[in-house]
């Protein structure tokens, strides 16, 4: 890859993080063949009917890599993987670490909006789907994308089958350095469409490793993945792939209802699991009416979104386990609660970082440090969080200090003890149950229907997602016949994921505005609900 398509660590940095042991020189490719090593005949993904030892995800991997090859995907090629929580997920991402090709994650949500974007953006030379997942056909939305090669799990149609690609026998790969892009990862993202985060062999592996280790993860651990396996925070915090480093079991469901993930914990006795807060209160309410035996369920991670005291007090008494929350972001720094926290710290923070040399830094309006307990903007840099976006430098220049510090965005302040209180987020975004909605890019959107002459998109709070989106719409003409059914079909139409969707529609004469004109998101918020 170019190295002006992204920000490598600079050299000091990456020697002090080697020194200390947090980069141990490891690949993905490299790690699961130590692991079929150490636990070939260990059950490693459990999905349905399906069970996968180690020695079967290393050899699918293997196989699947000349497979890849044969096609023509070859080492730095970006590959759009859209794929839902399945043991085909893990054994592609495997064997595109295996060729050095890097997996742009998408998510199942995302419709031809995100991923026609994706692809173009990377110059990506596959698109990896299943046939069809949560009644939709994603062969419908490939036929929208212009990509080389589109691969299928499952009925192929007019594309390529995965089966096809399963056959080939092992062949010599060159093998990825430690210290290369191992993948791409979607940002929440404030404006437009996500920001893609380049993330190395080097600093993910330490984040999930570290991760491990602090929840206690071992052979006997048993992960079950509830939510979509694209989201960082089912990947390694510590998620499957910290699973995989210890060497345990990881249960893969397709959604994490209580009614899929209930019988999942009692038959394969689920240790660990990680969900956003409003799936933790649906599991909380639903366990005191279920006959299934949750009792090997130890540790509930909640993270994603901003979990209140109040729902944190509930939810570990109710599900009968230890609850840890868990504060992260694609671009790099975790924060865990520890299990010798006292309670009121679980349930009244976000955790503190992983990592000794996580640099926090809490300012205010013009990078000030605040005093010790006051809010203020949160900005860090340590061995697993990115210097800079991929291919996006203007952006960099804006989302990172000139010493590379990340601005995350958020709100914070630090207690004495090191942990953070999340107060909210600077950027203009917004946090629907743990999904991540860019306003900006709906706006765009809902100006593109022809009787709309203005729009803005705004957080309202909501008890059971956190928050919810409001669409205020200024109507090209005055009395126009315009509804938010109608607008809620043009969106979909325009293939934007369902939950990017405002939830609220409120039709003005005018958009509030400051004093230099711009339009008062402050001023919307205060606005009073009509619909």
């Amino acid at each position: 890859m170019h190295t002006d398509d992204y920000v490598p660590y600079p050299e000091e940095f990456a020697r002090r993080y080697r020194a200390a042991g947090y980069w141990r020189d490891e690949t993905f490719g490299q790690m699961l063949r130590d692991r079929a090593a150490a636990h070939g005949d260990r059950i490693a993904l459990v999905s349905g009917g399906e069970r996968w030892t180690y020695r079967d995800l290393d050899r699918r991997a293997d196989r699947l890599a000349a497979g890849l090859r044969r096609l023509g995907v070859r080492a730095g090629d970006r590959v759009v993987v859209q794929l839902p929580t399945t043991p085909a997920f893990y054994e592609v991402c495997f064997a595109l670490f295996r060729l050095g090709a890097l997996p742009v994650f998408a998510l199942p949500a995302h419709r031809s909006a995100e991923i026609g974007y994706f692809c173009e953006f990377t110059e990506a030379v596959a698109y990896v789907i299943p046939d069809r997942f949560a009644d939709f056909d994603y062969r419908a939305l490939a036929a929208e994308v212009k990509v080389p090669h589109v691969i299928v799990d499952g009925d192929a149609g007019p594309y390529t089958s995965l089966d096809s690609l399963r056959g080939d026998a092992p062949v010599p790969l060159p093998a990825p350095a430690p210290d290369d892009i191992a993948f791409l990862q979607l940002s929440g993202g404030s404006t437009g469409v996500p920001k893609l985060i380049p993330r190395t062999h080097d600093d993910y592996i330490y984040s999930f490793r570290a991760s491990a280790e602090i929840c206690a993860l071992s052979e006997d651990t048993v992960y079950l993945c509830a939510l979509p396996a694209a989201h960082n925070f089912p990947m390694s915090s510590p998620g499957v792939f910290g699973t995989l480093y210890a060497g345990g079991r990881a249960v893969l469901i397709p959604h994490g209802g209580p009614d899929t993930a209930f019988p999942a914990i009692a038959a394969e006795k689920v240790t660990i699991t990680a969900l956003v807060p409003p799936l933790a209160l649906l599991w909380a309410d639903a366990a005191a009416r279920t006959a299934h035996d949750l009792s090997s369920l130890r540790l509930l991670q909640v993270g994603g979104a901003k979990l209140s005291e109040e729902a944190a007090r509930r939810i570990g008494p109710a599900l009968g386990c230890d609850l840890q929350q868990v504060f992260g972001m694609a671009e790099g720094l975790v924060n865990y609660t520890r299990f010798d926290d006292p309670e009121d710290t679980v349930v009244t923070t976000q955790g503190r970082p992983i990592s000794p040399d996580d640099e926090i830094l809490i300012v205010d309006d013009h990078d000030r440090p605040v005093r010790p307990g006051q809010t203020g903007h949160l900005l860090t840099r340590g061995p697993y969080t990115i210097r800079g976006y991929y291919r996006a430098a203007e952006h960099n220049r804006v989302a990172f200090t000139a010493d590379g510090h990340y601005r995350t965005g958020d709100l914070v302040r630090q207690t004495p003890t090191g942990h953070l209180i999340v107060e909210g987020r600077a950027k203009d975004q917004i946090n629907r149950g743990g999904e991540k909605i860019a306003a900006e890019e709906v706006e765009n959107h809902l100006l593109a229907h022809p009787a709309v002459h203005d729009a803005s998109v705004v957080a309202v709070p909501d008890t059971y997602l956190g928050e919810r989106t409001r669409a205020y719409i200024v109507p090209r003409t005055p009395g126009t016949p315009l509804g938010a059914k109608d607008l809620r079909h043009f969106l979909r139409e325009r293939g934007l994921a369902a939950y990017k969707i405002p939830d609220l529609f409120e039709f003005v004469e005018a958009l509030p505005t400051t004093a230099v004109g711009k339009i008062s998101k402050a001023g919307l918020r205060s606005l009073p609900e009509r619909t």
